[in-house]
């Protein structure tokens, strides 16, 4: 992967400094991780249930991946996780609080960020314009943030005053995921990132999404390029029918012969 844009070396997960975007270290003495959607059962509205016990979590720092056919509730887990659908059974709990009950806004202003696959910029808006809707909740100076998103995406920088709507795909996803780290988020929430992208702009998204998790950020994130988001997470959850199917860090799903099979195409 590329070296860091943002110039900082890689370090172990759990000796990463606070995070440039904001992030900051876990409070001393807890067990779990940082943030967990723990045994989520639920759906939308008086819908049917599409989770089932489902459980995912990520650490500081660390990359966090869903995986799993069409229709398995990747995206369904990581909206409950967001709070935005009904959480009927079990909980989230983020840096040890209880926040299942919290709206997708109160969880903004926890030190949630997420980027939803459509609709996730503002397409009449210039590059710029777009970041800064991004820092909305923050009442201090955001020039040191936006320096810092154009560092990790030059091409924005150039781009600036151009209008959003005119980017190609994946520069639009460049400016939806800066515009969540203008918040200066402490997990940041990813659904189908590289959706549409060519695989070098693919591989060009991962590159960048490593670097924010060596800031402290942590990241989950769903993914229909299973086999290229398990090579860079460090752990990964694989989804059948709204359940947990296979759990392991991404090199142990990778070299499972059953995940091989059913899911990687072998």
């Amino acid at each position: 992967m590329a070296a860091s844009s943002i110039g900082l070396e890689p370090m172990a997960p759990k000796g990463r400094p606070p995070g440039i975007f904001g992030a900051r270290r876990r409070m001393g003495g807890m067990s779990e991780p940082f943030l967990i959607g723990d045994t989520m059962t639920g759906g939308y509205g008086k819908g049917p249930d599409i989770l089932h016990e489902c459980t995912v979590k990520v650490d500081k720092g660390e990359i966090a991946v869903i995986v799993g056919p069409n229709g398995a509730g990747k995206s369904t887990a990581m909206k409950a996780v967001f709070g935005m659908l009904d959480v009927r059974s079990g909980a989230v709990r983020l840096n040890g609080e209880d926040i299942t009950k919290l709206s997708p806004q109160a969880r903004v202003a926890k030190g949630m960020g997420f980027v939803p696959q459509t609709s996730n910029i503002f397409t009449s808006m210039t590059v710029e314009e777009n970041l800064e809707m991004g820092a909305f909740i923050r009442t201090d100076d955001i020039a040191g943030t936006m320096a810092q998103v154009y560092d990790l995406f030059p091409i924005l920088k150039e781009k600036r005053n151009q209008a959003a709507g005119e980017l190609s795909g994946g520069q639009r996803q460049q400016v939806a995921v800066g515009r969540a780290l203008m918040t200066q988020p402490q997990v940041l929430m990813l659904d189908e990132p590289t959706a549409g992208v060519s695989p070098i702009v693919m591989d060009e998204l991962f590159d960048r999404i490593i670097e924010v998790a060596r800031t402290g950020i942590s990241i989950l994130m769903v993914e229909q390029n299973a086999r290229q988001a398990l090579e860079i997470a460090d752990t990964g959850y694989v989804l059948v029918q709204g359940r947990n199917a296979h759990t392991g860090t991404g090199k142990e799903l990778l070299a499972d012969p059953d995940v091989r099979k059913s899911f990687l195409g072998g």
